[in-house]
C-alpha cells in the first residue's frame, strides 16, 4: 500500500480537483483483491500431467528401454514386476512435481506472475464494482462521484462514475484516467503520480459538466481508503 505523504499528495489533488467541480472523486486502494486460489492447483496440475510424457518424448524413456533389456533376458515375470515398479515410480514423480509446484506457486510474487491478466481484471473489476455500489449506499442522492480503483499489487485499475455523469462524459474520460495510472505502475515508476494524473482528468470531466457551486472544503473524503 501506499505511505502516508502519498496518500497525503493523492488527498490534495482531490481537493484541488473538486475545488471546480460540485462532484465528488473518491480512491480506493487494494493491495490484491484475490488470493487466486485456484492458480497454483492449475499449474501444479498442468506441469504434474504434462511433464513426465514430455520428458519421456524427448527420447528419455527409461521404461522402454527396461523392457527391452527384459526381452532379452526373457523373463516375463521380471518384465511384469518391473513395469509395476516403473509405473509406479512414474506416480511418485507426478505427485512429487504437483507438490513441489504447488508450493513455488502459492509464493505470492510467482503467483501474480502467473496468474492471467484476464482474471486480473475480471477480479478487480468485480471488487471495483462491489467497493463503488457500497459507497453509492452511503451517498447523498443528488451527489455526482466517480471512483478510482486501484489495486496495486495486481497492477490493475478501474474508473467507475455514476450513470449522470457517465451519460454527459461517455468512456474517453475514464479511460483515459486508467491509462495514466495504468502506465505508472506499469512502468515501474510512482503510482500515486499516475492516481494524481488519474484525479486531475476526472476533476476536469466533473468540471466541465457539474461546475463549483461554492468553495469546496478539504475533508476525509479526500483521502483515498483501503480496502
Amino acid at each position: 500500500m501506499l505511505n502516508a505523504i502519498d496518500k497525503d499528495r493523492i488527498a490534495a489533488a482531490v481537493a484541488k480537483a473538486e475545488d471546480a467541480t460540485s462532484g465528488e472523486i473518491r480512491v480506493a486502494l487494494a493491495g490484491e483483491v484475490s488470493k487466486y486460489r485456484e492458480i497454483p492447483l492449475a499449474w501444479a496440475a498442468a506441469i504434474a500431467l504434462a511433464a513426465p510424457p514430455i520428458v519421456l518424448a524427448l527420447s528419455l524413456q527409461p521404461l522402454a528401454g527396461l523392457v527391452n533389456d527384459l526381452w532379452v533376458v526373457g523373463q516375463m515375470g521380471a518384465l511384469e514386476s518391473e513395469l509395476s515398479v516403473g509405473l509406479s515410480l512414474y506416480a511418485v514423480i507426478q505427485i512429487a512435481l504437483f507438490l513441489v509446484v504447488l508450493g513455488v506457486v502459492h509464493v505470492p510474487a510467482v503467483r501474480r506472475s502467473l496468474t492471467p491478466r484476464v482474471l486480473k481484471r475480471h477480479r478487480v473489476m468485480a471488487a471495483a464494482h462491489h467497493q463503488f455500489v457500497s459507497m453509492g449506499a452511503s451517498a447523498a442522492a443528488e451527489e455526482t462521484w466517480v471512483l478510482i480503483f486501484v489495486a496495486l499489487d495486481d497492477r490493475q485499475v478501474q474508473i467507475l462514475a455514476d450513470a449522470g455523469i457517465h451519460q454527459k462524459c461517455g468512456e474517453a474520460p475514464w479511460e483515459a484516467a486508467a491509462a495514466a495510472v495504468a502506465a505508472a505502475m506499469k512502468a515501474g515508476h510512482d503510482p500515486t503520480a499516475g492516481i494524481i494524473e488519474a484525479v486531475g482528468i476526472c476533476g476536469a470531466a466533473l468540471a466541465q459538466h457539474y461546475p463549483a457551486t461554492g468553495p469546496h472544503a478539504a475533508g476525509p473524503a479526500d483521502r483515498p481508503i483501503e480496502v
